[in-house]
């Protein structure tokens, strides 16, 4: 573990303590699903209920709480309150909370499509704090080139860097992109049918942000890629060419920690340009 992180775990019990007296608040059991922070639900002093999330020192979340912000509930949890220096949010709980997850894969695709229309908006050119897509992939690419010991098929590998390098320089079009949204990332609400958590924001090409949905979306994926490639892109009015570009480049290029497992280079295979 980095030492940024050990750090943050070591602080972590006084930190809660120091949020639950500042925001008032009463502390549940964390959610045993979050990989990257600290999670619970809370109740606020007027007993309404709440979810608190200490972020973990993380590249491609250090801008979870800006996002929220930007979006501001429309179509994500509303973001309640903020401590940017300690990477702390209180956030709207989702009741019940139910994963889309439980949905059949095709039923799950609607919602996404229909989330993503929403989030996909222009960042305004005054100053704001979001990252370009570049940033991302240009962090993976230096992971990933330092890993070549492991690679099981340099060609295919070499391909796959090219395209992180390439295709956030030659995005039609600029927005801001939530990065990190599957099925398990959208929960069912009393507010709206369905809300999204989790963003990890950065500007840059809608067709990434279709990803990391079909990526969790391991049926289809498997059966056939090049169908699942195009049906979520033409549900999204995106060029499934270029969907499946982005879903080469990450399969074929993006670091990992175990370079034959989870078909990751079998995809790659199959999607090649």
């Amino acid at each position: 573990m980095r030492p940024e992180r050990t750090a943050w775990l070591a602080q972590l019990p006084d930190t809660l303590h120091y949020f639950a007296r500042k925001w008032s608040l009463t502390l549940g059991t964390p959610f045993d699903d979050a990989t990257c922070a600290w999670v619970a639900p809370v109740a606020l002093a007027d007993g309404s209920a709440a979810v608190l999330k200490l972020g973990m020192p993380h590249m491609e979340g250090e801008h979870e709480l800006h996002g929220l912000r930007f979006w501001n509930g429309d179509p994500t949890v509303q973001l309640l309150a903020a401590d940017e220096e300690r990477g702390a949010m209180l956030i709207e709980r989702c009741d019940p909370g139910t994963p889309l997850r439980i949905l059949p894969e095709p039923e799950q695709d609607l919602v996404i499509a229909n989330l993503l229309r929403r989030l996909w908006r222009r960042v305004p050119d005054t100053p704001h704090p979001f990252r370009p897509l570049s940033a991302m992939t240009g962090h993976w690419a230096l992971q990933t080139l330092a890993q070549t010991d492991q690679w099981p098929d340099e060609s295919l590998v070499r391909e796959g860097l090219l395209l992180l390098t390439e295709l956030p320089r030659t995005a039609p079009s600029q927005v801001l992109l939530a990065t990190d949204l599957h099925s398990g990332n959208v929960l069912r609400s009393s507010r709206e049918p369905w809300l999204v958590i989790d963003p990890k924001p950065f500007v840059g090409d809608p067709a990434y942000d279709v990803t990391q949905h079909l990526f969790n979306y391991r049926t289809a994926l498997q059966t056939n890629p090049h169908a699942a490639i195009r049906r979520i892109a033409e549900l999204v009015d995106l060029d499934p060419g270029r969907v499946r570009l982005w879903m080469f480049a990450r399969a074929a290029a993006e670091p990992r920690d175990h370079w034959n497992r989870n078909g990751e280079m079998a995809l790659a295979r199959a999607i090649a340009p």
